[in-house]
């Protein structure tokens, strides 16, 4: 308490005062930090679909994410109840700052050779000073470990291990699906050759395998047996850079009359709208209403298996999260009146 002790009888209830407004304002934008953070993990595929929330129409950045928000309200309650004091917190807070400033000098020379091309020399010298101070603060910090330092460095551990078994599960799932997929190229021959009956419209498949055929196109060709007038197999992926202009946004294949690919790019920064980016579309001649447009999506139901994977209890873990995470009709801002979702069950 030396910075109140330092203000006259008077000036202390407004110092408090001062004092709250800017840790509220802090607070703020460590919230929002928290919402962006995990959205572009999300884009990236490292954490599951969670809701988003837009509280503006005009700034796209500005959102709100109800899970994140009460996980950190549960985590901040608990951290008050744990310590009870600010010497605790001084303790975790010192070594989340640390570990975060060491962390940023090793991306920084990342970033410097593979991104900037500098010398490793160049890179060496101007990073090793960097990472000789961050390493002495970090090890001072470390000898406080049990009067608080574990607490981030546990929060680390979790959500590098939540993270680490999203990434696992979904190259599972998807090596899993594609020892059963049958590629596109073989299923619009045999549609050309044996054409089943075709209805109205336009439907859209989408997929994250590129060259396979979609789970759901299989699907509904098996259960309805017919065929929509114009069929588009969508993809959506996420570039590494923050923005993708518009130019550039859109890979449109057209395979025969009837079937067209359709490659959609987005930043990793920018919220994954197909309705929007389909206007795009029909700048390169594809055309088509969206109120006689289907989305046909894949809904998977995923079962553990114990003789291959992950162990048992990361595969469970995997599960938790793909049921947890949003549905893809919401974070691809579809229309929900047009969605159509075919269910299937695939172990791992």
């Amino acid at each position: 308490m030396p910075f109140f002790g330092m203000h006259p009888d008077w000036a202390k209830i407004p110092i408090v005062c001062l004092a709250t407004a800017a840790t509220v304002i802090a607070s703020q934008a460590v919230i929002s930090g928290a919402y962006s953070l995990v959205r572009q993990a999300m884009h990236l595929n490292l954490l599951p679909r969670l809701q988003i929330l837009h509280t503006s129409e005009t700034h796209s950045g500005q959102i709100f994410m109800p899970q994140v928000n009460s996980l950190l309200f549960i985590f901040v309650v608990a951290l008050v109840l744990q310590f009870r004091n600010s010497s605790g917190l001084s303790a975790a807070y010192g070594i989340a700052v640390t570990g975060e400033m060491l962390i940023t000098s090793v991306l920084l020379y990342v970033v410097m050779r593979r991104i900037w091309n500098w010398k490793t020399i160049i890179a060496t010298a101007v990073v090793l000073p960097l990472v000789i101070i961050d390493t002495g603060f970090l090890a001072a910090n470390v000898a406080k470990f049990a009067d608080g330092c574990w607490v981030p460095v546990a929060v680390a551990c979790t959500m590098g291990l939540i993270m680490q078994t999203w990434m696992s599960g979904r190259r599972l799932l998807a090596a899993r699906t594609k020892m059963d997929e049958i590629p596109l190229a073989g299923i619009i021959d045999k549609l050309a050759q044996k054409q089943p009956p075709t209805v109205p419209g336009t439907a859209i498949f989408l997929t994250s395998d590129i060259e396979g055929a979609p789970t759901a196109l299989l699907h509904s060709l098996k259960h309805y047996k017919v065929l929509h007038e114009h069929n588009v197999i969508l993809s959506v992926v996420t570039a590494a850079t923050p923005f993708v202009p518009d130019d550039e946004k859109i890979f449109l294949e057209s395979f025969n009359p009837r079937f067209s690919r359709l490659i959609i790019t987005f930043g990793y920064m920018e919220t994954p709208n197909i309705p929007r980016a389909l206007v795009l579309v029909r700048k390169l001649g594809l055309r088509f209403d969206i109120m006689s447009t289907s989305f046909f999506l894949s809904r998977r139901t995923i079962l553990p298996s114990k003789r291959r994977g992950m162990p048992f209890w990361q595969d469970r873990l995997f599960i938790a999260l793909a049921q947890n995470a949003g549905n893809a009709t919401d974070y691809f801002g579809l229309p929900t009146g047009r969605v159509v979702e075919l269910g299937l069950q695939t172990t791992i």
